[in-house]
């Protein structure tokens, strides 16, 4: 036994007239397909989802909605570890410069002392004490 077929050449009409066509055709098939029993739960999904159209609208527009939430996250998380990076360089740059400072005075400290061991050398040189 030949099922007809349910391709129909549609005239160009606007998305939501071809939608309705297609969702009347599957309902039509669904009633073919399905006894009574199931035609009450075909029903009842139609009533929790609100048509096909609006549950894929609001899905695209929670994907969107995700991805743009991800991508401020992500950037914000970008932001957050450049300013800890350029924190700890700071801080680095105050403890090298501390370092650096410690090191010039302790050379002059080491000059002075230099000077003052050549000067008792020479004080003992010339008052005669020998080793």
């Amino acid at each position: 036994m030949e099922r007809p077929s349910l391709e129909l050449n549609l005239p160009d009409t606007n998305e939501e007239g071809k939608l309705y066509v297609v969702d009347s055709l599957n309902n039509l098939n669904k009633l073919n397909v399905c006894p009574d029993r199931c035609q009450q739960v075909l029903d009842e999904e139609e009533k929790h989802t609100g048509g096909a159209g609006e549950n894929t609208a609001g899905s695209n527009r929670r994907k969107k909605c995700l991805i743009f939430t991800t991508f401020v996250l992500t950037l914000l998380f970008g932001l957050a570890l450049v300013s800890f990076v350029i924190f700890l360089i700071i801080q680095t740059r105050n403890k090298l410069d501390q370092i650096s400072s410690r090191l010039v005075s302790e050379k002059k400290s080491i000059e002075e002392l230099k000077k003052m061991h050549n000067m008792i050398l020479m004080h003992l040189n010339q008052s005669g004490i020998k080793e």
